[in-house]
């Protein structure tokens, strides 16, 4: 168990005046059986009304509007979380579960994945875990973390064809392998410490739990990680969605600080 303590800043620039804007934040960590958030503090730039809320999947989210003409739009969080209080989160929504046990998005399946999964030729009698974990230690021999060859629209399927990517294609990759396993599986977006930036992992159901494996790293997630959201995949808990009049090119920046207190 450790406490963190983190800092998320996001900054906007836009190469025009926004004249209005609305927009929907997911940058509050969840308090779940792993982790239990304790105080935090957000500032918005310019400052503007906003009101917290929860999702269709349980995360925590903020919506607001700025309706004074600007250039640029920052947020920044700063909070501690108590992390590492269980092995594993208790399904709070079972009837949810059968959403994440089929394809969506951008984890469908072509066929490049389909032949990958047949040549690790797993155990099917081997449990849910096992066989995630497996998958998840060749997939991190398999693949090359390299930035700047995907960006937020790739799949699974053009990722591994490409055979690099960011921690988003490696999740992306794992929750289409373990649908192909008929494993129900979960995309994670959140912070760990060291990483400097947003992070993403898979949640895995296993008799009556989710666990959570980072196949970036090759590592069973531990009490370094702070949980944000989740979803079917990266689009369902983007931290950051929203509709301007105006504005014209923007230019996003993210820092990210998680220590340990």
């Amino acid at each position: 168990m450790k406490k963190l303590h983190f800092d998320y800043c996001m900054q906007i620039s836009y190469s025009s005046r926004v004249d209005r804007c609305h927009y929907t934040m997911k940058c509050i960590p969840v308090d779940s059986d792993r982790q239990h958030l304790e105080n935090w503090h957000i500032t918005f730039t310019p400052e503007n009304p906003w009101m917290r809320g929860e999702d269709s999947f349980g995360n925590q989210t903020i919506y607001g509007s700025v309706d004074d003409p600007h250039d640029q739009f920052n947020v920044q969080i700063v909070g501690e979380v108590t992390t590492g209080l269980a092995d594993y989160e208790t399904d709070r929504q079972a009837s949810g579960i059968g959403m994440f046990r089929y394809p969506y998005g951008l984890t469908k399946a072509g066929d490049r994945i389909r032949t990958y999964h047949r040549d690790l030729e797993l155990d099917p009698n081997a449990s849910a875990f096992d066989r995630g974990f497996i998958m998840m230690q060749q997939l991190y021999h398999d693949f090359i973390y390299e930035k700047k060859v995907t960006d937020v629209n790739t799949s699974a399927e053009e990722a591994l064809t490409l055979g690099k990517g960011v921690c988003q294609d490696y999740a992306h990759i794992l929750i289409a392998l373990c649908h192909l396993e008929q494993i129900p599986a979960r995309y994670v977006a959140g912070m760990m410490i060291g990483e400097g930036a947003s992070h993403a992992w898979v949640e895995i159901y296993h008799e009556g739990g989710w666990y959570a494996l980072d196949p970036t790293n090759n590592q069973v997630v531990d009490d370094n990680y702070i949980k944000l959201g989740i979803g079917r995949d990266a689009s369902d808990c983007l931290i950051n969605r929203g509709l301007i009049l105006g504005g014209g090119e923007q230019l996003q920046t993210i820092w990210v600080n998680v220590i340990e207190k």
